[in-house]
């Protein structure tokens, strides 16, 4: 869980995130138990960065957003966009998906050995080569984004066009609840 710790975008741990634990819907938990299964006949398994999300960890994301000055993670996170444009370009938004429990952030793992395959770039980097269809990532990134992508919509999950690592139950249970218990 990436924001209970201070490897990600803001560069420090996000309101909210007590704990490194992934909380979920039920049903959302369950469709994911099924693309794990699914996967496991490839060879692979899933990684999860982030699951529920509070509100106070999107306001969170919107203070570190308007903070023009806090570059300290551009080169890492956000190398070709501008700070000033995250929410336009749809990075950031001032009410997230995650926050109503059926939204989850995740790549892919190899089971043999743990190791993480070749996804175009890394988790939470913010900027066009982490579109789905970007065509500048390697043919093997477009095949691993393919692979998590199918495995998802099978199992009723809807992808984010924005992020190969974003996904949506399409019948989320809390479709218009926003959620503010912290992750503990």
């Amino acid at each position: 869980m990436r924001y209970a710790g201070t490897h990600n975008f803001v560069g420090a741990r996000v309101d909210g995130y007590d704990k490194p634990v992934c909380l979920l819907t039920r049903p959302a938990a369950e469709a994911l138990a099924q693309v794990q299964r699914d996967l496991a006949a490839s060879g692979f398994g899933l990684k999860v960065y982030d699951c529920y999300r509070p509100v106070r960890a999107v306001r969170h994301f919107i203070r570190w957003a308007r903070d023009l000055g806090d570059t300290r993670t551009k080169a890492e996170f956000y190398p070709e966009v501008d700070k000033r444009h995250l929410f336009a370009l749809g990075y950031i938004a001032a009410r997230s998906g995650h926050s109503r429990g059926s939204t989850v952030d995740l790549g892919l793992v190899r089971l043999a050995d743990g190791s993480e395959p070749d996804m175009g770039t890394r988790f939470d980097t913010l900027g066009p080569r982490s579109w789905p269809g970007d065509t500048r990532v390697s043919a093997e990134a477009r095949r691993n984004r393919a692979l998590l992508a199918a495995a998802m919509r099978r199992h009723g999950f809807r992808p984010y066009d924005r992020e190969w690592w974003h996904f949506t139950l399409r019948r989320e249970p809390y479709p218009a609840t926003y959620f503010d218990f912290p992750v503990d």
